[in-house]
C-alpha cells in the first residue's frame, strides 16, 4: 500500500536519456511508496539559431542554463545535465542549489555522418560543421571526441539544437556531422548512419537545499530501486524514448531495435574531488568555466 502523499517535488528534466531513473521511479510507482508525489516538467525548446545569428558558432554568446531556466525561476526543485554543464550551470545560477551527486545515467553520445559522407575517421572532420547544443554534453563531449584527432581551430561546432532537434540537420544535410544520443543513435544506424566517434560520460545532479533530509532521503530510494528495475530489464524502459520523438522517427523504431549495453545506469553516488578537479580543470583549459570555479564553490555531497 502507497504511503501516504506528504510532499510535492518538482524536477526538471530534458529528454529522458538523461533522467530515466526519475521517469521509472514515477511510472512504477516508487515515489509514490515513498509518499512523495513528483512531477516531472519539460523545459520548453528554445528557438533555433539562424545561419547568420553569431549565436550559432560561439558558445561564449549562448547562456550556459540555455533553455533550462526553471530552477533558477524557482519552478523546479532540481535539475540534472552532464557532468561538464552542471560545473558550469552551477557556477552561473543566481539560486542556491550546489552538485547533490553523480547521476545515474552515464549517457552515450556520438558523431554521425550520413550514409554517403566522404568522413570516414574523426581527423576528417577538420573544418566540417558538426551539430551539437552549446553548453549541454553533446558540446563537450564533441571536444574531448576531437581534440585528440584535430587541433582547436579546425573545430567547427554548431549549435543546432537539443538532443531530439540535432538529428534532422544531419538528415537534410545542413551539418556536416552531429552528435547524437539515444534513441536518435539507434534512429541513425538503422538508417545507415556512419558513427565516426562514441563516448559515455558522467552526468551530476542538483537539488535544493530547501528539501528536508528525510525528503531527501526518500527520493534516493526511490531512484535507488529505479536503478536495479532498469539494469534488469533495460528493454522494457526504453519506450520513454522512444515515447517522446517526433511521431516520424518514433514510428520507425521499437525497443528491439535498441543496443541495451549502450544504456548503462550506474547506483547514484558522491560526486568526488578529484572528479571536479580532472573535469573542471580540463573545461578551464578549453574556456568552459571561470577560472575560479571549485569544488568547495559548487559541491555539496548530500550522500555519504
Amino acid at each position: 500500500m502507497a504511503a501516504a502523499i506528504k510532499r510535492k517535488i518538482v524536477v526538471e528534466s530534458a529528454e529522458a536519456i538523461f533522467g530515466l531513473h526519475w521517469f521509472v521511479a514515477k511510472g512504477d510507482g516508487l515515489f509514490a511508496e515513498e509518499g512523495l508525489d513528483v512531477e516531472i516538467v519539460r523545459p520548453k525548446a528554445p528557438p533555433k539559431f539562424g545561419p547568420d545569428d553569431p549565436r550559432r558558432y560561439d558558445h561564449h554568446l549562448v547562456n550556459s542554463g540555455n533553455y533550462q531556466s526553471l530552477y533558477d525561476e524557482r519552478k523546479c526543485d532540481g535539475y540534472r545535465s552532464c557532468e561538464w554543464g552542471q560545473i558550469r550551470r552551477t557556477y552561473d545560477v543566481k539560486r542556491e542549489g550546489p552538485i547533490a551527486w553523480k547521476r545515474s545515467p552515464v549517457v552515450c553520445q556520438a558523431i554521425y555522418v550520413r550514409p554517403d559522407s566522404p568522413v570516414n575517421a574523426p581527423s576528417e572532420l577538420a573544418h566540417k560543421m558538426v551539430g551539437v547544443q552549446f553548453h549541454q554534453g553533446s558540446h563537450y563531449a564533441t571536444i574531448a571526441m576531437l581534440e585528440g584527432f584535430i587541433p582547436r581551430e579546425a573545430m567547427k561546432l554548431v549549435h543546432a539544437g537539443t538532443a531530439a532537434e540535432r538529428y534532422e540537420p544531419l538528415e537534410k544535410g545542413e551539418v556536416d556531422a552531429a552528435t547524437l544520443a539515444e534513441p536518435y543513435i539507434t534512429l541513425a544506424e538503422k538508417n545507415g548512419f556512419k558513427k565516426i566517434c562514441e563516448t559515455h560520460y558522467l552526468g551530476l545532479e542538483n537539488i535544493s537545499p530547501d528539501l528536508e533530509p528525510e525528503i531527501v532521503q526518500a527520493i534516493m530510494r526511490a531512484l535507488s530501486k529505479a536503478v536495479k528495475r532498469i539494469n534488469a530489464d533495460k528493454r522494457r524502459y526504453v519506450h520513454y524514448l522512444i515515447d517522446e520523438m517526433p511521431e516520424k522517427y518514433r514510428k520507425q523504431l521499437t525497443p528491439d531495435d535498441f543496443y541495451l549495453p549502450r544504456l548503462r545506469h550506474m547506483d547514484i553516488a558522491p560526486y568526488t574531488r578529484e572528479e571536479f578537479e580532472y573535469a573542471s580543470e580540463w573545461m578551464k583549459k578549453w574556456d568552459l568555466v571561470p577560472g575560479d570555479a571549485s569544488y568547495e564553490k559548487l559541491v555539496a555531497n548530500v550522500i555519504a
